[in-house]
């Protein structure tokens, strides 16, 4: 298990950042959004809260993580529910998974996702919607693009389709079925906020090998 130091991340708590929450009665204009909304603290609570009215209003996953969306950047530039053991990593696997909140249906699972300096995933899907937050350092995904029908079990053919280094409060948003690889090529163990429809060891989800061409499944160990 890797242990973010002082050294690593020039402090890791004072990046943090950790400020006073604004008076409720402060507001900022939301550009994107055309609306005014609130500045107070947002809390893990308040987060799980919106998750769940919004689910319960609808299935369509375009719509949820539209919704979804703004509230993740909110949730991860808030750092309010931030503790400095999410940035534990686990050796073996490159990355330490952290579990916030799950449902006990398995939905609505949020983690914090410590990825180590020059470690990261193989290309992946999720098998549910995903909206992943950063909260500290750069991460680098790269998309990739499914090209045969899927009709073969263990075998797929996928094709780069783009790629993209997300910074603190980036957010990038994936419907079921589309696949993307994560790297941190920083020097030092980055932070990001993963919200998902279902936790991703329930959704029977895979794992590519682009020049072998085979999907096998992909599962998470928690730390």
């Amino acid at each position: 298990m890797h242990h973010c130091r002082a050294d690593d991340r020039g402090s890791v708590l004072s990046r943090m950042s950790y400020a006073r929450p604004a008076p409720a009665s402060a507001l900022i204009f939301n550009v994107a959004q055309g609306e005014q909304m609130v500045t107070a603290a947002y809390s893990l609570s308040d987060y799980v809260d919106d998750l769940r009215a919004i689910t319960a209003k609808t299935q369509d996953d375009e719509a949820i993580i539209h919704q979804v969306r703004p509230l993740a950047k909110r949730m991860a530039e808030s750092k309010d529910w931030l503790d400095q053991r999410y940035y534990e990593c686990d050796e073996e696997q490159g990355f330490g998974v952290h579990l916030l909140h799950e449902e006990a249906d398995h939905t609505l699972a949020i983690f914090a996702v410590a990825w180590l300096p020059g470690r990261g995933t193989p290309p992946h899907d999720h098998g549910t919607w995903a909206v992943v937050a950063g909260v500290d350092g750069p991460e680098k995904n790269i998309f990739w693009k499914r090209t045969d029908d899927g009709s073969r079990p263990g075998y797929a053919e996928i094709r780069h389709n783009g790629e993209r280094v997300y910074g603190d409060g980036d957010v990038v948003a994936m419907l079921p079925g589309e696949i993307h690889t994560v790297r941190n090529e920083s020097n030092a163990v980055t932070l990001s906020l993963h919200t998902y429809g279902k936790h991703v060891n329930f959704t029977e989800r895979s794992q590519f090998d682009s020049e072998k061409n085979t999907a096998t499944p992909f599962l998470l160990k928690e730390l």
